[in-house]
């Protein structure tokens, strides 16, 4: 069986079953590194990707369910020839520190900054709240998230 979508803006078929997590599939067959299993219950983040636009959680999620959708990871925000502001952001501001939370961190502050572009620090910190970072990176975070608003609403 093999379930097929849209992922980073190419189709896709992924040799899985449909009741796999979409984080197996991801992780496996079509080998990406960025979305990570974390807790498997949804409550590091570690996994997030964007299912049409909107935050989900690919640990929980059966890969049957985006059949057809559009699948966005970290690897999709950008490329390394042209970093998406907020990677950008987050490189120039050595806002991670060992990086095992960042593809989910970076997705929720895009979704954040394209229905807010210009945030207060406390909506960064919210909206990044159900984001478990052990390294305690927070306030390096936070700053990343507020730069790249502030380069993309003068852009």
């Amino acid at each position: 069986m093999s379930v097929s979508f849209i992922l980073n803006g190419v189709a896709v078929a992924a040799p899985i079953e449909a009741d796999a997590s979409l984080l197996a599939a991801l992780r496996g067959p079509l080998a990406l590194s960025g979305p990570r299993y974390g807790c498997g219950a949804e409550q590091c983040g570690a996994c997030l990707v964007l299912v049409d636009g909107a935050p989900a959680y690919a640990c929980t999620l059966h890969a049957g369910a985006v059949e057809g959708r559009a699948v966005t990871t970290a690897e999709g925000l950008g490329t390394p020839d042209a970093p998406h502001p907020l990677q950008r952001a987050f490189l120039d501001l050595q806002a991670g520190q060992c990086g095992f939370c960042l593809s989910g961190i970076l997705l929720r502050a895009a979704v954040l900054l394209r229905d807010n572009p210009r945030p207060t620090a406390e909506e960064v910190r919210v909206a990044l709240d159900p984001h478990l970072c052990r390294c305690g990176s927070h306030n390096r975070i936070v700053r990343a998230v507020l730069a790249a608003s502030q380069q993309m609403v003068a852009a």
